[in-house]
């Protein structure tokens, strides 16, 4: 008989254990989804992107170059749902990014721009890395995305400085003084070079 009373106070505590486990278990669970709720709220609000092209030249650049029309599409379009849905589209701006260093259009094939598009291309890199993290640090990823729209107007500025730059008609003979600076594809000499010349 008191073999029986303690088997049974044992089972009671033993149930009365697990129970007190299950509740601490969905307490934590909803602790973890208000936390998650948080971070989706927080991004959602703060993945605002500028799309729109802000000068002519962007304009111009969105009827002609493929990417660069794909690549402002893609951050145009917000997903809406869940943080995979946000993730989903973190990749898919990440992949338009990296086509951006294809087929640029020979006015911007540039320095100047190629520089401006790694920049551009390493930020949304960043971003991509940041939402995939198991813990996403909202804050982070709400930063770069101003980051990635301030990289967005430097890389239209110079489109436009470019353009403009390229509408200022050059002197006479500035062409040719610019080749000269131009170590690489200098202008040859047209003196003619005595051969039985000897330089002891």
């Amino acid at each position: 008989m008191k073999y029986k009373i303690s088997l049974f106070l044992l089972l009671i505590f033993v149930l009365h254990s697990c129970q007190n486990a299950d509740e601490q278990r969905i307490a934590e669970n909803l602790k973890e989804a208000k936390k998650k709720e948080v971070i989706f709220n927080n991004i959602n609000k703060g993945w605002v992107f500028i799309e729109e092209p802000i000068n002519e030249v962007s304009e111009e650049n969105v009827r002609n170059w493929t990417e660069w029309r794909d690549f402002l599409k893609e951050i145009g379009d917000k997903p809406r749902k869940t943080i995979g849905a946000f993730q989903k589209k973190s990749t898919a701006i990440s992949k338009k990014a990296m086509a951006l260093n294809n087929n640029i259009p020979a006015t911007f094939n540039q320095p100047q721009i190629r520089s401006r598009i790694s920049i551009l291309i390493t930020k949304v890199k960043m971003l991509d890395l940041f939402i995939h993290l198991s813990k996403i640090p909202d804050e982070k990823v709400t930063f770069l995305v101003g980051d990635i729209n301030k990289e967005l107007v430097s890389l239209e500025r110079q489109m436009d400085k470019l353009v403009e730059k390229s509408k200022i008609p050059k002197e006479e003979g500035e062409a040719d003084f610019l080749k000269m600076l131009d170590t690489t594809r200098a202008i040859k000499s047209e003196i003619p070079v005595d051969k039985n010349l000897q330089v002891e």
